[in-house]
């Protein structure tokens, strides 16, 4: 049995009021770096992994790295778990977004599974990306407790596939700084345990 607990980082600048963050370099804010604290105390006191695996940005890989501090373990960046290229969106607000491209806007919210970024990714490319992932995953850990720790969009990609739902399902994931998702998955057969877990948040403001 692979189990996997899969985080997001910590909080960004640019989630609230929301840019399309994708592929841009951010750090942690203390906000987040306290998210991360409370996250990594969590991970170690509940589970034994074995490793640790991010997104190569720096936000997942600052996250990855204070989990695997807390537990004693290795921490490795794969290509595969990285954001969207949200492509001419890119850092843009919903506003710019809305002002420039509205159809395509209001199709991203109601069939994502149907758009693509301007000069960027698709849905379906996230999907593929993160379906690699979880392949690496698995083939090198059959039998371990493996932390992986992503974005909003590459999560809920992933949460997509092993709950078995239509790639148009891609909103009803929420996918909170710093939530807990825990996935068993035996012999091909997935059982997800919990979804946006952030009770382990209650004390970070």
């Amino acid at each position: 049995m692979t189990k996997i607990i899969l985080t997001r980082h910590g909080h960004v600048d640019g989630i609230s009021p929301r840019r399309f963050r994708g592929q841009t370099e951010l750090s942690l804010t203390a906000r987040g770096r306290a998210q991360v604290t409370a996250t990594a105390a969590r991970i170690a006191a509940c589970w034994q992994p074995h490793s640790v695996y991010t997104s190569p940005m720096g936000r997942c890989v600052a996250t990855g790295k204070a989990i695997a501090n807390a537990c004693g373990i290795s921490c490795e960046s794969i290509r595969d778990l990285i954001d969207f290229n949200y492509g001419a969106w890119q850092w843009r607000t919903i506003d710019e977004v809305r002002a420039a491209w509205p159809d395509l806007l209001a199709a991203w919210y109601t069939t994502p599974h149907l758009v693509r970024f301007p000069n960027g990714d698709a849905l379906q490319d996230l999907i593929a990306r993160t379906a690699n992932a979880i392949r690496f995953i698995l083939a090198r850990h059959p039998d371990d407790v493996v932390v992986m720790v992503g974005h909003e969009t590459a999560n809920r990609a992933i949460l997509l596939q092993l709950l078995d739902q239509p790639l148009s399902a891609y909103w009803r994931l929420a996918q909170e700084p710093c939530a807990i998702n825990e996935i068993e998955i035996t012999d091909g057969s997935v059982r997800v345990d919990c979804v946006n877990d952030v009770s382990h948040l209650s004390n970070v403001a």
